[in-house]
């Protein structure tokens, strides 16, 4: 040190400037300078690869000429996010919750239904035709992402409004439905959901003899089987009668988060025989859970208060009678969400709500929450999974704006940060295009082949 000192009081350098070098050079430390290199390699990476996040739900009233995704509204997914985190495809969601299994109750989920459909194409061919538009086919994803537009996917998620009628099966594909889960959050007349481990089941933990002939006709027309939210006994039989690959189009790894929304091992590896792919999903709750003890005390607490229960994906915006087009920044306009919904707290009365937050708190100091799930959280579970079956069986998806969003990645705004932690974790380009879309249009393609031949036979 003494030498590197001398040597550059010859070369005329005073005290302070030798002084102001060594700051220099000590803050650009090795690590540091790892950092930066991981972070132009990710942004590299991000730019190139063909992002698609399968599963975002939507409100119909964010799809009108004066309300829509061209603004940047409080959702977390809409043109403006997309743009500003280089996603280039949302699979939009045509949902409605499990109601009564009546005439009246599926006439009023298929009018949900078709609401949802309509709002998809009047956004990408009245309102945003020079932004997005709707792809039909994975060749389709790709031309519309060369001539450089945002793109649209539908998806159906439960079955509840096709009713007892097979043909409307094909009436979703022909408006645009692209996959469909047979069972939300209750049993279907379709099949068993997710919910039976603690509500009890209509078909011994699988499928109704409808829900079968719904399979059949899906993979006859290329439609993909969703195994998000059908219970276990369900998927399983679902894998073993498609004669097409499935989707499991938002889940987690019921190994690392025990939760009924999760696909175990088992399910996992059937995915893998079965040639399809699981798109790991950032919904907090499915990432990172309570401990029982805590989940017990605020299901009671809900149950006394007569709120909603969480945790389960609601798939869309809570009504709002009095409503102003929710506009980032503008007067009147609540903050960005955090995906998450109020399940029913706004309803409660000051004192009531004064009464919850007491008990809540007391919940909080004896059974602590595990906190907020994030990226790195996300990345575990892929990994998992990319460990038991392979990353060709594995995908991402976020869940926004019906239940999802994690510290670091709450908004399609946000994306970037995902692929900078597959990069920090080893992955390749190749492998992260993979992840971010590959995986998922390549089953797409096979389960369209597959449709083509099956059409073959019958003619």
């Amino acid at each position: 040190m003494k030498n590197i000192k001398r040597k550059l009081i010859v070369a005329g350098l005073t005290a302070s400037s030798m002084g102001l070098l060594f700051q220099i050079t000590a803050r650009t430390s090795p690590a540091q300078a790892s950092d930066a290199a991981l972070l132009t390699k990710a942004k590299g990476i991000h730019s190139r690869v063909l992002k698609l996040d399968t599963h975002n739900d939507i409100d119909t009233a964010n799809f009108t000429p004066d309300c829509n995704y061209t603004m940047r509204l409080t959702t977390q997914v809409n043109l403006p996010k997309m743009i500003e985190g280089g996603m280039d495809v949302s699979f939009m969601i045509a949902y409605v919750g499990q109601g009564p299994l009546t005439p009246d109750g599926y006439a009023n989920a298929y009018r949900q239904a078709v609401d949802k459909f309509d709002a998809v194409h009047r956004l990408t061919e009245k309102i945003a035709p020079d932004k997005i538009g709707l792809a039909l086919t994975p060749a389709d994803v790709l031309a519309l992402h060369q001539k450089k537009l945002r793109i649209a996917v539908i998806g159906v998620e439960n079955g509840y409004p096709i009713g007892t009628d097979l043909k409307k099966v094909k009436e979703f594909y022909d408006r645009g439905g692209r996959y469909m889960s047979l069972a939300h959050n209750g049993n279907s007349q379709l099949a068993d959901s997710n919910t039976g481990e603690t509500q009890g089941y209509l078909y011994n933990n699988g499928l109704s003899p409808l829900g079968r002939q719904v399979i059949a006709e899906m993979n006859r027309l290329g439609m993909m089987v969703d195994l998000s939210h059908p219970s276990k006994g369900a998927n399983m039989e679902a894998m073993r009668i498609s004669q097409a690959p499935v989707i499991a189009s938002h889940s987690g790894v019921r190994a690392l988060t025990n939760v009924s929304r999760n696909m175990d091992d088992e399910q996992l590896l059937a995915l893998k025989k079965n040639g399809g792919v699981i798109q790991v999903v950032g919904f907090s709750s499915y990432l990172r859970t309570d401990s029982k003890e805590r989940l017990d005390a605020l299901a009671k607490l809900r149950e006394e208060f007569g709120l909603a229960r969480p945790g389960g994906g609601r798939g869309g915006a809570i009504a709002n009678t009095a409503r102003v087009c929710p506009v980032e920044g503008a007067s009147g306009v609540a903050p960005q969400s955090r995906g998450r919904a109020s399940f029913g707290l706004d309803t409660l009365s000051a004192e009531r709500r004064g009464e919850y937050d007491k008990r809540l708190a007391e919940i909080d100091a004896k059974f602590p929450s595990a906190g907020r799930a994030n990226v790195k959280d996300l990345v575990n579970h892929i990994d998992y999974a990319v460990k038991l079956i392979g990353l060709e069986h594995v995908g991402i998806s976020s869940d926004f704006d019906g239940g999802g969003g994690i510290d670091g990645w709450n908004s399609a705004a946000e994306s970037f940060n995902v692929t900078l932690e597959l990069a920090r974790r080893g992955y390749t380009e190749e492998q992260i295009g993979k992840l971010w879309s590959g995986n998922l249009l390549r089953v797409w393609g096979e389960i369209d082949k597959a449709a083509q031949k099956l059409q073959k036979k019958k003619s």
